[in-house]
């Protein structure tokens, strides 16, 4: 793989799922932000990631297939990063589809919370949010992932809350009035999963579990890499992670999670605001991919 020498941020979400920005428009800020390369890591899809290589072809960045799988262990919500998936695998597509399946019960199961809290708030509502106001067009893209900032965004437009903040801390976060969590796959089923569509799994930003316990369980069953720069964590958390994955000989990788801006606020970081070197992208590239393409 013929990799220009820089910097990549390797965490990034488009309208695919609960970005606000198109894949493409990512590849462009990735560009203007002085990067080598980005990645597109949507929740539980992969449908933003042609149009991405596309854009990246176009301006000369390198952009990384990728794709953050949701799980949950123990009753926390647990991601896990998967890089170069061989993206035309039917089985491997159709097991994202099922996650996404059970994302959508979820935002279903919220809504119905939120009108017994005497919210009005409607999936069409929600449809619309996470496609900019067209409902009919979301539910034709085939492949999109619909996730709590659209149901936030509803919230905030009908004046139910002042904030995107306010809206997690007081009804979508974990505990909070609204927030349901349905059964899902386990971290170390989406271990196999992208082992087996032929990719490279890396633990999403542990330091927000509260629970290494769990990180260190799924590293002892054989995820390949670990997120050590995130947005969200501090100096203590890279510290720790980065010790972590030399010990655990894990990829060390790193990204903003960049979802866009609400109000002004980026979620959860600008894209280039955490990177890595582009040599991190020759140890997450499986050899299959290296044969198929470097020849």
């Amino acid at each position: 793989m013929a990799l220009i020498q820089g910097l990549a941020d390797l965490h990034t979400h488009t309208t695919a799922s609960d970005g606000m920005q198109s894949p493409a428009e990512n590849v462009g800020m990735a560009k203007a932000a002085g990067l080598a390369a980005v990645a597109v890591t949507d929740h539980d899809t992969v449908a933003g990631v042609d149009e991405a290589i596309r854009e990246g072809k176009r301006l000369g960045v390198t952009v990384v297939p990728g794709v953050e799988v949701s799980t949950v262990a123990d009753g926390t919500d647990i991601h896990i990063l998967g890089y170069y998936t061989n993206n035309d695998d039917n089985k491997w597509l159709a097991r994202l589809a099922s996650l996404r399946g059970t994302r959508d019960r979820r935002n279903e199961m919220i809504v119905e919370k939120l009108n017994e809290l005497g919210l009005s708030v409607s999936m069409d509502e929600v449809l619309a949010a996470a496609h900019h106001g067209n409902a009919k067009q979301m539910q034709q893209s085939d492949g999109n992932s619909i996730g709590r900032p659209h149901i936030a965004a509803v919230l905030l437009r009908k004046g139910f809350v002042t904030s995107m903040k306010e809206a997690f801390d007081r009804y979508l976060a974990t505990g909070a009035l609204a927030y349901v969590n349905p059964p899902r796959i386990t971290p170390f089923e989406a271990v196999d999963w992208i082992r087996e569509a032929g990719g490279t799994s890396v633990i999403a930003h542990p330091g927000l579990y509260a629970n290494d316990k769990i990180v260190q369980e799924i590293i002892s069953y054989g995820v390949q890499g670990i997120e050590v720069f995130h947005s969200d964590h501090g100096q203590e958390e890279e510290i720790r992670y980065a010790r972590l994955a030399e010990d655990k000989n894990l990829i060390a990788t790193g990204g903003s999670d960049f979802h866009g801006s609400r109000q002004g606020i980026v979620f959860h970081g600008a894209i280039g605001s955490r990177t890595v070197g582009t040599e991190v992208l020759k140890q997450l590239e499986p050899s299959w991919r290296r044969e198929r393409y470097d020849a």
